[in-house]
């Protein structure tokens, strides 16, 4: 692996894709198969798996990983991972299916096979299951007791949402993927495997490379935690999810514009790097930047910028809970599973009239009044309402393109906005 950061598990990159000869006979033999609907959400962690991205993991966890997960960032053999990956089914479909079986997985959005399982457990998820895994993986320090998660949860945070939807009996084992589904010709150039973002690295002469996780347009703020990691690392890895996200954000390929005027403008290309991965936002704050910082690792990148309320929703979590949660996993000492992607933590950002430049509350002597706070939700709000921007916002080409894009919707885009976005600052 040359210079870079092994992957994550001590196993290479785990990669569960199958093709050529191997591709068609499993193609095959899935047409006399079981067939299991998949949620959005299990596609992406199937091909995540198919391409190595969730390396070690081979397949949908059992009960005692989920537990481990849950409790301790644990799987049972000890190795860390931050967030469950489980794959659900109804209790007449699971009670149909012995163990030991294979079944089919197919796409609940467009009717594709995705991948072959399996079936080497099978457990139950209660509704107690299912809050109990909420509570572990959604609650931050922005609701201090469950009860406070519980008033607001069910009808806020998105994640909560999707496990709470989840059918009744999880399915576990190993599993081979078929398909990457819309991604390699969708994101052509953008969507990249693991194995493809190392040999790039290398290629380069990288070993330290910092990931910039995004979901909402690049605005300035993203544009300078990138030049602070390309100040002090070999190269930055601007990685953005192509994949779900919740209503009224934006579009991917509306986003990957906008990276794309932005790197040709505004960086080195030598040192820049624009990469698409397929998952669905959990909205998980804390954990998923944990888990941001895992599979960024079997991409090669070994620093993960984290900013303020990276992978928050709504006030669920602290402004730099993700953060401080690097200093409280554990650490195991067996060789590959511990997480080696270290966070690059960057305060808030924001343009200062003063300074006349973007700073941080590290650099920044002035007052509120001074700054204007960069948010993407408060930048999705302006625009969907057709107000102004205020300066400094955004570059210029970046909103030619989002208002070119909001320009063309024929139903108004509703944004809640929350104390983060709306500027709420010490």
């Amino acid at each position: 692996m040359g210079k870079l950061v092994e992957p994550h598990g001590g196993k290479g990159l785990t990669c569960c894709l199958l093709e050529g000869a191997e591709l068609e006979s499993e193609k095959k033999k899935a047409a006399s198969l079981k067939q299991i609907q998949i949620s959005p959400r299990e596609e992406g962690d199937l091909i995540m798996m198919g391409i190595g991205g969730f390396s070690p993991l081979t397949g949908f966890m059992g009960r005692d990983d989920w537990k481990g997960v849950c409790d301790n960032f644990l799987l049972s053999d000890g190795t860390f991972w931050p967030i469950p990956v489980t794959l659900s089914a109804d209790k007449s479909d699971a009670d149909s299916i012995s163990l030991g079986q294979e079944i089919a997985l197919i796409s609940s959005q467009s009717g594709e096979l995705i991948a072959t399982m399996k079936v080497t457990e099978k457990y139950a998820m209660t509704e107690k299951d299912k809050m109990y895994e909420c509570e572990k993986t959604f609650m931050g320090e922005g609701t201090k007791t469950a009860e406070d998660f519980w008033k607001i949860a069910k009808d806020d945070h998105p994640g909560v949402q999707m496990v709470m939807k989840q059918k009744d009996v999880n399915l576990a084992g190993p599993v081979k993927v078929l398909s990457e589904a819309e991604y390699p010709t969708k994101y052509k150039g953008v969507y990249l495997r693991p194995a493809e973002t190392r040999k790039i690295f290398e290629e380069r002469g990288w070993a330290t490379v910092a990931a910039l996780q995004l979901r909402n347009p690049m605005h300035r703020s993203h544009e300078y935690l990138a030049k602070i990691a390309a100040e002090v690392c070999d190269g930055v890895f601007i990685h953005s999810l192509v994949g779900n996200l919740k209503p009224g954000d934006i579009p991917a390929e509306v986003r990957v514009r906008c990276i794309d005027v932005l790197v040709k403008k505004y960086f080195v290309p030598e040192h820049i790097l624009q990469g698409g991965y397929p998952l669905d936002m959990r909205y998980a704050g804390p954990r998923e930047a944990l888990l941001h910082a895992t599979f960024r690792q079997n991409y090669g990148a070994n620093r993960m910028i984290i900013g303020r309320d990276h992978a928050g929703v709504g006030d669920f979590y602290g402004m730099f809970e993700a953060q401080t949660i690097f200093e409280k996993i554990p650490r195991p000492t067996a060789p590959g599973k511990a997480l080696l992607c270290e966070p690059l933590k960057i305060d808030w950002t924001f343009y200062c009239m003063k300074c006349d430049g973007m700073a941080s509350l590290r650099t920044c002597p002035h007052g509120k009044a001074d700054r204007v706070i960069l948010s993407g939700t408060m930048l999705r709000k302006g625009l969907s309402e057709g107000a102004p921007i205020a300066d400094h916002f955004g570059r210029e080409e970046v909103l030619d393109i989002l208002r070119e894009y909001y320009g063309g919707l024929t139903e108004k885009v509703q944004i809640k906005t929350h104390a983060a976005a709306t500027g709420a600052m010490k």
